[in-house]
């Protein structure tokens, strides 16, 4: 890997990080936005996975709810395994060349909702069906794009889960979802020694962007910085769905 490109990658998960700390999600998508602009979908998402594994990890463990949210979620995270699995063609095989085209779209689509600040409400009966429903639609669109947030981040928020059980399912929700990537791009090209440690560096920067992300959150304004991180993965999103039709 170039010098310019590693300090680019590097760049990108510091950000990817800070924003972490500041609103609690963001980094894969971040992190897939600004690095397809420099690599391929495949390469994008192989550095991802260890930096979002271990972030992720910390998050899911980090709290009481664990094992009651593992019982809870198990039919979504099952889901989300199935339709990464199911959707793996969209990343190295007959979907390849429409990755940036579909990173551009489900970025958009993200944006939106939290532009919007959508509140939907999942009845409890519903989540049976539902669950594995959002799972395997989440794990289509991660198949595709290596971005694992949409639909299950707006199901997590419609189930009615209190904030702290809510970080914590978001944590177990990303963990599955990488781990269901990973065992995709196992003997893919774009995974290959040459990206460990720019991905072990990564790890580093992401979690250092954390920590800044977690002192600057209790002085930003919340709603003020999730405007402008909205707005801007907007704006990314257009530019490569922009990019992938051209």
């Amino acid at each position: 890997m170039e010098l310019s490109i590693l300090a680019f990658v590097l760049a990108v998960f510091s950000l990817a990080g800070f924003a972490k700390g500041v609103i609690g999600l963001g980094l894969p998508t971040i992190s897939m936005g600004l690095l397809a602009v420099v690599l391929s979908p495949v390469e994008a998402a192989a550095l991802l996975i260890l930096p979002s594994l271990v972030t992720n990890v910390w998050q899911m463990l980090d709290g009481p709810h664990f094992r009651p949210l593992l019982r809870r979620l198990w039919p979504l995270n099952l889901g989300v395994c199935l339709g990464t699995w199911a959707g793996a063609a969209f990343l190295s095989g007959l979907g390849g060349p429409y990755g940036t085209l579909a990173l551009g779209i489900a970025l958009m689509a993200y944006a939106v909702s939290g532009l919007a600040a959508l509140k939907l409400t999942v009845p409890t009966g519903a989540e049976r069906w539902m669950g594995p429903l959002a799972g395997a639609s989440t794990g289509a669109i991660t198949a595709a794009t290596g971005v694992f947030v949409i639909p299950a981040v707006p199901y997590l928020q419609a189930i009615g889960l209190t904030k702290d059980e809510l970080v914590q399912a978001l944590g177990l929700s990303f963990t599955v979802s990488t781990l269901a990537l990973a065992v995709t791009l196992m003997g893919s090209a774009g995974l290959s020694l040459e990206l460990a440690w720019p991905s072990v560096a990564g790890v580093a920067v992401a979690l250092l962007g954390m920590r800044l992300g977690q002192a600057v959150r209790a002085r930003l304004s919340p709603a003020t910085f999730r405007l402008w991180f909205f707005s801007g993965l907007l704006a990314l999103g257009a530019y490569l769905a922009a990019r992938g039709l051209i």
